[in-house]
């Protein structure tokens, strides 16, 4: 026979209970439950809900309290928990000291503050100095490659007498910070070879307008059939099954 500890479901007492006994009783209560549940809650109270019900003493009924070996552990349980609310209490009531400092209390001195503006103002300065210029030169790059963008479909296949290609309809979007990328939709399908001549035809014309050759360009190629990609390190072709492409009448990009 042993003594064990829990605590109370209804009030969160101690409550002490006989190993032998399925249940258990609290002293302050009387609420009955069993003796698992108690100590199951003792090791673990966190986030339990004690729900203080009121409950009758039965006279002539067993009870299942034993005598514990400290008769005195009730007791002092009682009292910690009367001091520990009663600190709980007296913190509230704690005054803030004077020597305490706030956000309030500190505040940034005059001279920091306008000079933080002035460096902000000077950074977003740079900013817009470096980027103003980057804008306008992308988009008279871009102005005066789509002037004469009709020239990069000058193409013949080699050993051929055929005319140049012509399309109902094409397409062609240039962007990039150099105009290094174009994308073209065509209405009919293109050789391989006609495909190269395109993108040497636009790497050359980019140049032109530039004054330098980067020689970094990329180019798609889209058709009924294919989709061609083009850069400097060849041709990659994906073919697929024939869609209808239907021109609209939005502006090119």
């Amino acid at each position: 026979m042993a003594t064990k500890q829990g605590m109370c479901r209804n009030c969160g007492s101690l409550v002490m209970f006989d190993d032998r006994d399925d249940l258990c009783e609290c002293v302050f209560c009387n609420c009955v439950f069993p003796s698992e549940e108690a100590a199951a809650i003792l090791a673990n109270p966190e986030g339990y809900e004690f729900k203080n019900e009121k409950f009758e003493k039965q006279e002539g009924a067993k009870h299942y309290y034993s005598n514990p070996v400290m008769p005195d552990l009730v007791e002092k349980a009682v009292n910690r928990d009367k001091v520990s609310k009663q600190q709980q209490v007296d913190s509230l009531k704690l005054k803030a000291s004077e020597f305490e400092i706030s956000p309030n209390d500190v505040k940034a001195p005059k001279k920091l503050v306008i000079g933080m503006i002035v460096g902000l103002v000077v950074l977003v300065g740079i900013i817009v100095a470096i980027a103003l210029p980057l804008f306008f030169s992308r988009k008279s790059l871009n102005e005066a490659i789509k002037a004469d963008i009709d020239s990069i479909f000058d193409v013949q296949a080699p050993g051929s007498q055929d005319e140049n290609p012509e399309f109902n309809y094409k397409q062609v979007n240039v962007y990039g910070l150099s105009c290094q990328y174009v994308k073209l939709g065509l209405s009919d399908g293109v050789t391989d070879e006609q495909a190269r001549a395109f993108y040497s035809n636009y790497s050359k014309l980019r140049a032109d307008k530039r004054g330098e050759d980067s020689g970094n360009v990329e180019m798609y190629i889209y058709t009924p059939d294919t989709i061609f990609f083009i850069n400097e390190d060849g041709l990659t072709k994906d073919v697929q099954e024939p869609v209808e492409i239907i021109e609209t009448t939005e502006e090119s990009k």
